[in-house]
């Protein structure tokens, strides 16, 4: 009969999660020495190596596959019954695993800031990814919660809007377009637009609306982020379509403006999604009760 540790299991998830002992250690805050002791006591216990390192890359060996295909449900399980336990004893604490789409980082912290500070027990870690690793985690069940502006419709997602994601189209201020009134679509048709990188949600929007319009959609460049758009946007490279939550209340200060077009905003949302099946944590109802409670924390200030 093995003898296998808690503390043990959660060393191994995080090293072969991670593939860095390095980064393991520094997740669980402790010495990588530590993350070592423990991997080779359960290396001993099993009697199987699990892990193999060549260089600086960690490998999982046939007996480790088999091992991380069982340990994550294990320490899932394990991890809602502490925070049940918490919780019938009147203590929100636990960990909130939460993967958000790179648009979410400007007003994310609007609402986990109040939230970290009415539950300080509860130790929150946010992934801010692009939405095909946001859809890689998914898929790994690795959050708790997963917030984005387009939900997978090839998966079975409970998908719960929470908040207006109004897209807009934006131009320099000096270009012609911004003295008019009531844009026809079709004149965008002639103009060059800056996108985000392939699989992006605003990138899917702008294609399909394009589509949907028989226009034809002239791509000048794909950029990383938003950030980076808006920047070659004001120095008279494109226009773009961008979700209005990446804006500053007064556009002109970032050199850019909204153009009225016929049409625009497109009306969207940002969802919380979550595989249906999945038994929720304590400590992602207790977020998802504080969001819904709290959503004004996050609506745009235009």
């Amino acid at each position: 009969m093995m003898r296998v540790s808690l503390r043990q299991l959660r060393t191994f998830e995080a090293v072969a999660r991670l593939k860095s002992f390095s980064r393991a250690a520094e997740e669980m805050h402790v010495t990588q020495p530590t993350v070592s002791k423990q991997i080779r006591l359960l290396h001993e216990e099993v009697g199987l190596p699990l892990l193999e390192q060549i260089g600086k890359k960690v490998f999982l060996t046939q007996a480790g596959e088999e091992l991380y295909a069982t340990c994550a449900d294990w320490l899932d399980t394990w991890a809602r019954f502490e925070q049940t336990i918490a919780d019938l004893k009147g203590v929100k604490r636990g960990r909130l695993r939460i993967a958000a789409v790179t648009t979410t980082k400007y007003f994310m912290p609007r609402i986990l800031g109040p939230f970290c500070a009415q539950y300080p027990g509860i130790d929150v870690a946010l992934e801010v990814v692009n939405r095909d690793r946001l859809l890689e985690r998914l898929g790994r069940n690795q959050d708790d919660v997963y917030i984005m502006g387009v939900p997978p419709e090839e998966l079975d997602m409970e998908c719960e809007p929470f908040m207006e994601n109004p897209l807009v189209v934006l131009a320099p201020i000096s270009h012609p377009l911004a003295r008019r009134k009531r844009i026809p679509f079709a004149d965008l048709a002639n103009e060059p637009f800056l996108v985000r990188e392939r699989g992006s949600g605003t990138r899917m929007t702008i294609e399909r609306e394009f589509q949907e319009r028989q226009a034809q959609l002239r791509i000048r460049m794909e950029l990383g982020s938003n950030e980076a758009i808006k920047q070659a946007v004001a120095g008279g490279l494109g226009l773009a379509l961008l979700s209005q939550s990446t804006l500053h209340p007064d556009p002109h200060r970032e050199a850019v403006t909204v153009l009225d077009v016929q049409g625009f905003p497109i009306r969207r949302s940002w969802y919380v999604v979550r595989p249906r099946h999945k038994q929720m944590s304590v400590v992602a109802r207790t977020f998802l009760d504080f969001l819904r409670e709290h959503v004004r924390l996050l609506e745009p200030r235009h």
